[in-house]
Protein backbone atom coordinates (compact mmCIF):
# COMPACT_ATOMS: atom_id res chain seq x y z
CA UNK A 1 0.00 0.00 0.00
CA UNK A 2 2.84 2.97 0.57
CA UNK A 3 4.59 1.60 -2.68
CA UNK A 4 1.14 2.38 -4.69
CA UNK A 5 0.95 6.01 -2.59
CA UNK A 6 4.33 7.18 -3.32
CA UNK A 7 3.99 5.97 -6.98
CA UNK A 8 1.13 8.15 -7.14
CA UNK A 9 2.86 10.99 -5.84
CA UNK A 10 5.37 10.43 -8.13
CA UNK A 11 3.47 10.53 -11.02
CA UNK A 12 1.29 13.61 -9.64
CA UNK A 13 4.62 15.89 -9.28
CA UNK A 14 5.79 14.66 -12.86
CA UNK A 15 2.58 16.10 -14.12
CA UNK A 16 3.02 19.33 -12.36
CA UNK A 17 6.23 20.00 -13.12
CA UNK A 18 5.58 19.06 -16.88
CA UNK A 19 2.95 21.89 -16.81
CA UNK A 20 5.23 24.20 -14.77
CA UNK A 21 7.77 22.78 -17.17
CA UNK A 22 5.57 24.39 -20.11
CA UNK A 23 3.90 27.15 -18.40
CA UNK A 24 7.76 28.87 -17.45
CA UNK A 25 9.13 27.41 -21.29
CA UNK A 26 6.60 29.76 -22.96
CA UNK A 27 6.79 32.81 -20.91
CA UNK A 28 10.77 32.72 -21.49
CA UNK A 29 10.85 32.18 -24.54
CA UNK A 30 11.02 28.00 -25.13
CA UNK A 31 7.84 27.09 -26.87
CA UNK A 32 7.38 23.48 -28.36
CA UNK A 33 7.72 22.98 -32.18
CA UNK A 34 5.25 21.29 -34.08
CA UNK A 35 6.76 17.87 -36.29
CA UNK A 36 3.68 18.42 -39.34
CA UNK A 37 4.14 16.86 -42.71
CA UNK A 38 1.27 18.29 -45.97
CA UNK A 39 -0.71 15.38 -47.43
CA UNK A 40 1.23 14.54 -50.50
CA UNK A 41 0.80 11.76 -53.36
CA UNK A 42 4.16 9.86 -53.64
CA UNK A 43 5.25 6.52 -55.81
CA UNK A 44 5.18 3.66 -53.43
CA UNK A 45 7.38 0.39 -53.97
CA UNK A 46 8.79 -2.79 -51.87
CA UNK A 47 11.18 -5.14 -52.62
CA UNK A 48 12.72 -8.13 -51.95
CA UNK A 49 16.16 -9.05 -52.31
CA UNK A 50 17.63 -12.73 -53.18
CA UNK A 51 20.31 -13.98 -55.05
CA UNK A 52 19.71 -16.52 -57.64
CA UNK A 53 21.79 -18.25 -60.75
CA UNK A 54 21.01 -17.59 -64.27
CA UNK A 55 20.57 -20.39 -66.58
CA UNK A 56 19.14 -21.48 -69.99
CA UNK A 57 14.99 -21.42 -70.03
CA UNK A 58 15.18 -25.09 -72.00
CA UNK A 59 18.60 -27.39 -71.61
CA UNK A 60 19.11 -30.89 -72.47
CA UNK A 61 21.76 -33.52 -71.57
CA UNK A 62 22.10 -35.82 -74.54
CA UNK A 63 23.61 -38.97 -73.49
CA UNK A 64 23.66 -43.15 -75.07
CA UNK A 65 22.12 -46.02 -74.02
CA UNK A 66 24.62 -48.18 -75.40
CA UNK A 67 27.86 -49.32 -74.46
CA UNK A 68 30.94 -48.84 -76.46
CA UNK A 69 33.89 -46.17 -77.80
CA UNK A 70 33.10 -42.90 -79.17
CA UNK A 71 34.34 -43.07 -82.80
CA UNK A 72 34.49 -39.39 -83.81
CA UNK A 73 32.96 -36.24 -82.49
CA UNK A 74 31.58 -33.30 -84.92
CA UNK A 75 30.83 -30.41 -82.34
CA UNK A 76 32.98 -28.72 -79.89
CA UNK A 77 32.08 -25.92 -77.57
CA UNK A 78 30.21 -22.88 -78.19
CA UNK A 79 28.99 -25.03 -81.64
CA UNK A 80 25.47 -23.92 -82.94
CA UNK A 81 23.20 -26.97 -83.72
CA UNK A 82 19.82 -28.08 -85.35
CA UNK A 83 17.89 -30.74 -83.96
CA UNK A 84 18.33 -33.91 -85.97
CA UNK A 85 22.03 -32.84 -86.96
CA UNK A 86 24.95 -35.32 -86.31
CA UNK A 87 26.82 -34.34 -83.60
CA UNK A 88 28.88 -37.89 -82.29
CA UNK A 89 29.19 -41.22 -83.56
CA UNK A 90 29.72 -44.66 -81.55
CA UNK A 91 31.94 -48.03 -82.85
CA UNK A 92 29.33 -49.90 -84.55
CA UNK A 93 31.72 -52.62 -84.86
CA UNK A 94 30.26 -54.51 -81.65
CA UNK A 95 26.42 -53.34 -82.70
CA UNK A 96 26.50 -54.50 -86.03
CA UNK A 97 28.09 -58.07 -85.43
CA UNK A 98 25.06 -58.35 -82.75
CA UNK A 99 22.17 -57.31 -85.46
CA UNK A 100 23.99 -59.64 -87.90
CA UNK A 101 24.19 -62.83 -85.18
CA UNK A 102 20.13 -61.63 -84.31
CA UNK A 103 19.58 -61.87 -87.88
CA UNK A 104 20.23 -65.42 -88.55
CA UNK A 105 18.69 -66.27 -85.07
CA UNK A 106 15.43 -64.87 -87.09
CA UNK A 107 15.81 -66.90 -89.95
CA UNK A 108 16.06 -69.83 -87.86
CA UNK A 109 13.48 -69.26 -85.97
CA UNK A 110 11.24 -68.27 -88.89
CA UNK A 111 12.21 -71.77 -90.62
CA UNK A 112 11.10 -73.78 -87.31
CA UNK A 113 8.17 -71.88 -87.21
CA UNK A 114 7.00 -72.40 -90.95
CA UNK A 115 7.50 -76.42 -90.68
CA UNK A 116 5.87 -76.17 -87.17
CA UNK A 117 2.90 -74.82 -88.51
CA UNK A 118 2.13 -77.06 -92.18
CA UNK A 119 2.85 -80.07 -89.58
CA UNK A 120 0.09 -78.83 -87.09
CA UNK A 121 -1.82 -77.86 -90.48
CA UNK A 122 -1.09 -81.58 -91.51
CA UNK A 123 -1.89 -83.49 -87.90
CA UNK A 124 -5.29 -81.44 -87.76
CA UNK A 125 -6.16 -83.08 -90.71
CA UNK A 126 -5.93 -86.32 -90.23
CA UNK A 127 -6.53 -86.21 -85.93
CA UNK A 128 -10.04 -85.13 -87.10
CA UNK A 129 -10.37 -88.25 -89.53
CA UNK A 130 -9.03 -90.07 -86.16
CA UNK A 131 -6.22 -91.47 -88.11
CA UNK A 132 -3.53 -90.30 -85.36
CA UNK A 133 -3.33 -90.56 -81.88
CA UNK A 134 -4.18 -88.33 -79.03
CA UNK A 135 -0.71 -87.94 -78.22
CA UNK A 136 0.80 -87.69 -81.88
CA UNK A 137 -1.62 -84.37 -81.78
CA UNK A 138 -1.08 -82.81 -78.86
CA UNK A 139 2.77 -83.07 -79.77
CA UNK A 140 1.81 -81.33 -83.31
CA UNK A 141 0.14 -78.61 -81.02
CA UNK A 142 2.87 -78.11 -78.62
CA UNK A 143 5.69 -77.89 -81.27
CA UNK A 144 4.30 -75.57 -83.34
CA UNK A 145 3.55 -73.26 -80.10
CA UNK A 146 6.45 -73.51 -79.17
CA UNK A 147 8.08 -72.27 -82.66
CA UNK A 148 5.65 -69.33 -83.27
CA UNK A 149 6.95 -67.90 -79.52
CA UNK A 150 10.55 -68.45 -80.48
CA UNK A 151 9.95 -66.67 -84.23
CA UNK A 152 8.12 -63.74 -82.54
CA UNK A 153 10.74 -63.45 -79.59
CA UNK A 154 13.14 -63.29 -82.25
CA UNK A 155 11.06 -60.37 -83.91
CA UNK A 156 11.26 -58.48 -80.98
CA UNK A 157 14.32 -58.85 -80.13
CA UNK A 158 15.99 -57.71 -83.84
CA UNK A 159 14.08 -54.73 -83.40
CA UNK A 160 15.97 -54.15 -79.99
CA UNK A 161 19.28 -54.41 -81.61
CA UNK A 162 18.40 -52.46 -84.50
CA UNK A 163 17.54 -49.54 -82.33
CA UNK A 164 20.43 -49.95 -80.43
CA UNK A 165 22.79 -49.92 -83.51
CA UNK A 166 20.66 -46.78 -84.39
CA UNK A 167 21.72 -44.99 -80.76
CA UNK A 168 25.10 -45.43 -82.06
CA UNK A 169 24.69 -42.50 -84.25
CA UNK A 170 24.02 -39.25 -81.59
CA UNK A 171 22.21 -36.57 -83.12
CA UNK A 172 21.08 -33.05 -81.35
CA UNK A 173 17.46 -33.21 -80.47
CA UNK A 174 16.71 -29.62 -80.52
CA UNK A 175 18.16 -26.42 -82.16
CA UNK A 176 21.01 -24.71 -79.90
CA UNK A 177 24.16 -24.25 -78.65
CA UNK A 178 26.42 -26.53 -76.96
CA UNK A 179 27.68 -25.75 -73.30
CA UNK A 180 29.14 -28.66 -72.39
CA UNK A 181 30.72 -31.62 -73.76
CA UNK A 182 31.84 -34.42 -71.70
CA UNK A 183 33.50 -36.72 -74.14
CA UNK A 184 36.43 -36.95 -75.98
CA UNK A 185 37.12 -39.38 -79.02
CA UNK A 186 38.32 -42.81 -77.80
CA UNK A 187 36.60 -42.77 -74.75
CA UNK A 188 34.73 -45.93 -73.41
CA UNK A 189 30.92 -45.22 -72.65
CA UNK A 190 29.10 -47.88 -70.23
CA UNK A 191 25.48 -47.21 -70.13
CA UNK A 192 24.70 -49.59 -67.28
CA UNK A 193 22.44 -48.71 -64.57
CA UNK A 194 22.85 -44.83 -65.47
CA UNK A 195 22.49 -42.76 -68.85
CA UNK A 196 26.42 -41.44 -69.20
CA UNK A 197 25.78 -37.50 -70.65
CA UNK A 198 28.33 -36.58 -73.55
CA UNK A 199 26.82 -33.35 -74.05
CA UNK A 200 24.16 -30.38 -72.56
CA UNK A 201 22.64 -28.42 -75.35
CA UNK A 202 20.93 -25.13 -74.71
CA UNK A 203 17.81 -23.66 -76.74
CA UNK A 204 18.08 -20.32 -77.63
CA UNK A 205 20.35 -17.84 -75.41
CA UNK A 206 18.32 -15.28 -76.04
CA UNK A 207 15.77 -16.11 -74.01
CA UNK A 208 17.48 -17.54 -69.96
CA UNK A 209 16.38 -17.45 -66.61
CA UNK A 210 17.01 -16.70 -63.28
CA UNK A 211 16.69 -19.35 -60.36
CA UNK A 212 16.57 -17.07 -57.36
CA UNK A 213 16.17 -18.50 -53.62
CA UNK A 214 14.03 -16.69 -51.60
CA UNK A 215 13.72 -17.05 -47.90
CA UNK A 216 10.77 -18.23 -46.12
CA UNK A 217 9.97 -15.06 -44.16
CA UNK A 218 9.63 -12.85 -48.00
CA UNK A 219 8.05 -15.80 -50.24
CA UNK A 220 4.70 -14.75 -48.65
CA UNK A 221 5.01 -11.46 -50.88
CA UNK A 222 6.23 -12.93 -54.11
CA UNK A 223 3.50 -13.24 -57.08
CA UNK A 224 4.17 -14.43 -60.98
CA UNK A 225 4.29 -11.42 -63.02
CA UNK A 226 6.00 -8.94 -60.32
CA UNK A 227 8.63 -6.58 -61.97
CA UNK A 228 12.35 -7.80 -61.45
CA UNK A 229 16.00 -6.49 -61.41
CA UNK A 230 18.85 -7.89 -61.33
CA UNK A 231 23.09 -7.80 -61.93
CA UNK A 232 25.76 -9.64 -62.53
CA UNK A 233 29.17 -9.16 -61.23
CA UNK A 234 30.56 -9.84 -64.70
CA UNK A 235 28.64 -6.52 -65.87
CA UNK A 236 28.53 -4.28 -62.72
CA UNK A 237 27.32 -1.13 -64.47
CA UNK A 238 24.29 -2.56 -66.06
CA UNK A 239 20.58 -3.31 -64.46
CA UNK A 240 18.97 -6.45 -66.28
CA UNK A 241 15.21 -6.67 -66.39
CA UNK A 242 12.55 -9.39 -65.87
CA UNK A 243 9.95 -11.02 -64.32
CA UNK A 244 8.82 -13.50 -62.14
CA UNK A 245 7.39 -16.46 -63.85
CA UNK A 246 6.69 -19.17 -61.50
CA UNK A 247 7.03 -19.86 -57.46
CA UNK A 248 7.70 -23.20 -56.60
CA UNK A 249 5.94 -24.88 -53.91
CA UNK A 250 9.40 -27.14 -53.21
CA UNK A 251 11.13 -25.71 -50.28
CA UNK A 252 14.99 -26.02 -50.36
CA UNK A 253 16.51 -26.58 -46.33
CA UNK A 254 20.00 -26.14 -46.16
CA UNK A 255 21.93 -25.27 -43.15
CA UNK A 256 18.41 -24.94 -41.10
CA UNK A 257 17.47 -22.06 -43.34
CA UNK A 258 14.50 -22.40 -45.70
CA UNK A 259 14.25 -21.06 -48.89
CA UNK A 260 11.52 -21.52 -52.34
CA UNK A 261 13.15 -20.87 -55.82
CA UNK A 262 11.47 -18.33 -58.08
CA UNK A 263 12.05 -18.59 -61.47
CA UNK A 264 12.71 -14.87 -63.49
CA UNK A 265 12.78 -14.26 -66.95
CA UNK A 266 15.69 -12.48 -68.35
CA UNK A 267 15.67 -11.78 -72.37
CA UNK A 268 19.40 -11.51 -72.92
CA UNK A 269 18.97 -10.51 -76.87
CA UNK A 270 22.93 -9.23 -76.41
CA UNK A 271 24.26 -12.58 -74.87
CA UNK A 272 25.56 -11.03 -72.04
CA UNK A 273 24.46 -13.37 -69.83
CA UNK A 274 25.75 -16.42 -69.71
CA UNK A 275 24.97 -19.98 -68.17
CA UNK A 276 26.02 -19.99 -64.17
CA UNK A 277 26.32 -16.66 -63.51
CA UNK A 278 25.25 -15.01 -60.16
CA UNK A 279 22.82 -12.34 -60.15
CA UNK A 280 21.64 -10.07 -56.93
CA UNK A 281 17.53 -10.48 -57.92
CA UNK A 282 15.22 -7.38 -56.75
CA UNK A 283 11.78 -8.73 -56.91
CA UNK A 284 9.38 -5.47 -56.87
CA UNK A 285 6.54 -6.72 -54.88
CA UNK A 286 4.90 -3.10 -54.80
CA UNK A 287 4.86 -0.63 -57.03
CA UNK A 288 1.91 1.98 -56.70
CA UNK A 289 1.99 5.80 -58.14
CA UNK A 290 0.58 8.86 -57.57
CA UNK A 291 -1.47 7.58 -54.56
CA UNK A 292 -2.16 9.73 -51.20
CA UNK A 293 0.21 8.82 -48.68
CA UNK A 294 1.71 9.57 -44.95
CA UNK A 295 4.34 8.56 -42.96
CA UNK A 296 3.31 5.78 -40.70
CA UNK A 297 4.56 7.60 -37.50
CA UNK A 298 1.65 9.91 -38.17
CA UNK A 299 -0.98 7.53 -36.39
CA UNK A 300 1.05 6.80 -33.45
CA UNK A 301 0.71 10.45 -32.11
CA UNK A 302 -1.30 11.35 -29.54
CA UNK A 303 -1.25 14.68 -28.02
CA UNK A 304 -1.36 15.50 -23.95
CA UNK A 305 -4.22 17.52 -23.64
CA UNK A 306 -2.82 18.86 -20.35
CA UNK A 307 0.01 20.43 -22.13
CA UNK A 308 -1.74 21.64 -24.89
CA UNK A 309 -4.49 23.63 -22.57
CA UNK A 310 -1.14 25.24 -20.90
CA UNK A 311 -0.16 26.05 -24.58
CA UNK A 312 -3.62 27.23 -25.32
CA UNK A 313 -4.33 24.99 -28.36
CA UNK A 314 -7.56 23.58 -28.67
CA UNK A 315 -7.81 20.11 -29.05
CA UNK A 316 -10.80 18.44 -30.83
CA UNK A 317 -11.44 14.58 -30.50
CA UNK A 318 -13.25 12.09 -32.09
CA UNK A 319 -15.03 9.03 -30.24
CA UNK A 320 -12.90 6.29 -31.09
CA UNK A 321 -14.83 2.53 -30.15
CA UNK A 322 -12.07 0.33 -31.35
CA UNK A 323 -8.46 1.96 -31.09
CA UNK A 324 -7.26 -1.73 -32.61
CA UNK A 325 -9.22 -0.83 -35.76
CA UNK A 326 -9.67 2.74 -35.97
CA UNK A 327 -6.97 4.92 -37.25
CA UNK A 328 -6.65 7.96 -36.97
CA UNK A 329 -4.35 11.32 -37.64
CA UNK A 330 -4.18 14.54 -35.88
CA UNK A 331 -4.42 17.52 -38.48
CA UNK A 332 -3.33 21.17 -37.40
CA UNK A 333 -5.15 23.83 -38.55
CA UNK A 334 -3.73 27.18 -36.65
CA UNK A 335 -3.81 26.57 -32.59
CA UNK A 336 -6.45 24.05 -33.22
CA UNK A 337 -5.85 20.28 -33.34
CA UNK A 338 -8.38 17.92 -34.97
CA UNK A 339 -8.30 14.13 -34.92
CA UNK A 340 -9.77 12.54 -38.33
CA UNK A 341 -10.34 8.82 -38.55
CA UNK A 342 -8.83 7.80 -41.79
CA UNK A 343 -8.77 4.23 -43.69
CA UNK A 344 -5.02 3.19 -44.90
CA UNK A 345 -4.01 0.87 -47.92
CA UNK A 346 -0.73 -0.87 -48.64
CA UNK A 347 2.27 0.66 -46.57
CA UNK A 348 6.18 0.46 -46.99
CA UNK A 349 8.75 1.56 -43.80
CA UNK A 350 8.15 5.33 -44.76
CA UNK A 351 4.86 5.69 -46.28
CA UNK A 352 1.69 4.13 -46.00
CA UNK A 353 -1.49 5.05 -48.39
CA UNK A 354 -4.86 6.75 -47.16
CA UNK A 355 -7.93 5.70 -49.05
CA UNK A 356 -9.88 8.29 -48.01
CA UNK A 357 -10.25 10.59 -44.80
CA UNK A 358 -7.75 13.24 -46.15
CA UNK A 359 -7.31 15.25 -49.09
CA UNK A 360 -3.91 16.47 -50.40
CA UNK A 361 -2.49 18.98 -49.27
CA UNK A 362 -3.79 19.05 -45.28
CA UNK A 363 -0.85 19.42 -42.59
CA UNK A 364 -0.73 16.41 -40.18
CA UNK A 365 1.16 16.39 -37.03
CA UNK A 366 3.40 13.18 -36.70
CA UNK A 367 5.43 14.39 -33.16
CA UNK A 368 6.80 17.94 -31.10
CA UNK A 369 9.72 19.31 -30.19
CA UNK A 370 10.92 21.50 -27.37
CA UNK A 371 12.17 24.48 -28.76
CA UNK A 372 15.91 25.83 -27.73
CA UNK A 373 16.05 28.09 -24.34
CA UNK A 374 17.80 31.14 -24.53
CA UNK A 375 20.85 30.81 -23.06
CA UNK A 376 20.97 26.81 -23.59
CA UNK A 377 24.25 25.41 -23.93
CA UNK A 378 25.81 23.93 -27.30
CA UNK A 379 25.48 20.13 -26.26
CA UNK A 380 21.72 20.43 -25.26
CA UNK A 381 20.86 21.84 -28.54
CA UNK A 382 22.42 18.78 -30.42
CA UNK A 383 21.22 16.35 -28.28
CA UNK A 384 17.66 17.62 -27.72
CA UNK A 385 17.48 15.95 -24.65
CA UNK A 386 13.60 15.75 -22.87
CA UNK A 387 13.75 18.18 -19.55
CA UNK A 388 11.77 15.06 -17.78
CA UNK A 389 14.57 12.98 -18.95
CA UNK A 390 17.66 11.98 -15.33
CA UNK A 391 20.66 13.75 -16.11
CA UNK A 392 24.10 11.41 -16.64
CA UNK A 393 26.85 11.86 -14.04
CA UNK A 394 28.64 15.18 -13.99
CA UNK A 395 26.10 16.59 -16.65
CA UNK A 396 25.74 19.46 -14.20
CA UNK A 397 29.04 20.73 -13.54
CA UNK A 398 30.42 23.75 -15.32
CA UNK A 399 33.04 23.15 -17.05
CA UNK A 400 36.33 24.86 -15.24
Amino acid sequence: MENGKFIRIGVTLLCTGAVIWCLNGCSSGEKMKWQTVKVARHSMSNMVSATGTVEPVTKVEVGTQVSGIIDRIYVDYNSVVKKGQLIAEMDKVTLQADLSSQEAQLANAKAEYDYQQKNYARSKVLYEKKLISDVDYEAAVYNYEKAKSSYEKSCADIIKVRRNLGYAVITSPIDGVVVSREVEEGQTVAAGFETPTLFTIAKDLTEMQVIADVDEADIGQVEEGQRVSFSVDAYPNDVFEGKVTQVRLEAMVESNVVTYEVVISAPNPDLKLKPGLTATVSIYTLEKDNVLAIPPKALRFIPDETMMEAMGVEVRAIPVENPALQKTVWLKNGEVLEQKEIKTGTATSTLMEVCCGLSEGQEIVVGMDSGLKKGRGPQQAETGASPFMPKPPGSGKKNK
